[in-house]
């Protein structure tokens, strides 16, 4: 039989396409199952809170690692409606998903929810709601250090003494968390007196804070800190503080960060001085991760803890930093979480 140069050429072509097929294949083998059919795994994120810099960014972080792993994402937003987001799992379980991220919520509304989820064969994790489960992880930003990272900033440049505002919605797990610290730096400090506690999660949330926070500074114009543990909190403290002419006497303390916070810290005069937060997209990332993992018969623990990194109002103008992109780069620690992480994860930032 004789072979013409074309069919050696097609032959020589098909083997090399062949070879450069290789390594994809072997990358697809390397991962475990479903991810080695990720095209055929489906997840779902039902929110609670998507209000603000901060979930938007969340949401992006998911985004992401969704993508990178190759798997199909829905996402079910319930706006704040406790009852919905109930519904949106059953909604959730009804379509089939292999996976569920439950983020936010009030444990009431979505202990039961939560369950039957579980109960249908569907991994699931929870993002800042506590749905009181052992079969479910837990993704937390470490909130009690977030508080206490805030909290020993604001000791350490106002003193063991002062008057203090507090802005706390009770229900919401990350701010319980947040509470406790807060409850226990009281106790250390018997020189902070709490004067007022106010909040509310209304939206437009900073809006909502801020009708509140002029009636507090009114009230209390010997304010010293403000202690606003949620950055859409410290938006509306600082609406209501920069209104009052208060900016050079009242500090403001918060937890989370977003572009638009930084450029509120740095303007001149700012009272807004530090905060304490994680990346937002990273946590985002690490919820997908640590869901991934369940899916592929890995545990990622039953707390999955991404850690916080202080943020003041010094370094940002130190370091000339203006948006979240030169904040991960400047301070790198912030830029990603090496957690739930296994060696066959893809890293969407890489």
């Amino acid at each position: 039989m004789r072979i013409s140069r074309r069919h050696l050429g097609r032959l020589a072509a098909g083997f090399m396409g062949a070879t450069l097929l290789w390594p994809a294949l072997a990358a697809a083998q390397d991962k475990p199952a479903p991810f080695d059919n990720p095209g055929d795994v489906e997840i779902a994120l039902v929110r609670y809170l998507s209000t603000g810099d901060f979930f938007q960014a969340y949401l992006s972080g998911v985004e992401a690692q969704a993508k990178a792993l190759g798997v199909n994402l829905r996402v079910l937003d319930s706006r704040q409606d406790a009852a919905l987001q109930s519904d949106m799992v059953d909604q959730a379980i009804a379509l089939g998903v292999d996976g569920i991220i439950i983020q936010h919520g009030l444990t009431e509304s979505m202990k039961d929810a939560a369950q039957r989820a579980v109960d249908a064969g569907i991994k699931v994790v929870a993002f800042d709601v506590n749905v009181e489960n052992p079969a479910i992880p837990q993704i937390e930003q470490s909130d009690r250090d977030l508080a206490r990272l805030a909290l020993e900033q604001a000791v350490k440049d106002n003193g063991e003494a002062w008057k203090a505002g507090y802005v706390y919605v009770a229900g919401i797990a990350p701010l319980d968390r947040r509470d406790e610290t807060w409850r226990e730096f009281k106790a250390k400090y018997p020189g902070i007196e709490e004067v007022a506690m106010f909040g509310t999660l209304d939206n437009p949330i900073a809006n909502s804070v801020a009708n509140q926070a002029r009636s507090v500074v009114t009230a209390n114009p010997d304010i010293q800190v403000m202690f606003a543990p949620y950055d859409e909190f410290a938006k509306g403290v600082k609406i209501a503080v920069d209104e009052a002419g208060l900016s050079s006497s009242i500090k403001i303390y918060s937890a989370d960060i977003s572009t638009a916070d930084i450029s509120a810290m740095r303007e001149p005069g700012s009272a807004w001085v530090a905060t304490a937060a994680t990346n937002p997209a990273v946590v985002g990332q690490v919820s997908v991760r640590a869901l991934a993992m369940l899916l592929a018969g890995e545990e990622p623990g039953a707390s999955v803890i991404v850690p916080p990194t202080l943020i003041t109002q010094a370094d940002l103008n130190d370091q000339d930093i203006k948006n979240m992109e030169e904040l991960s780069a400047k301070l790198p620690q912030f830029a990603h979480a090496d957690v739930a992480m296994p060696d066959w994860m893809p890293n969407p930032n890489e």
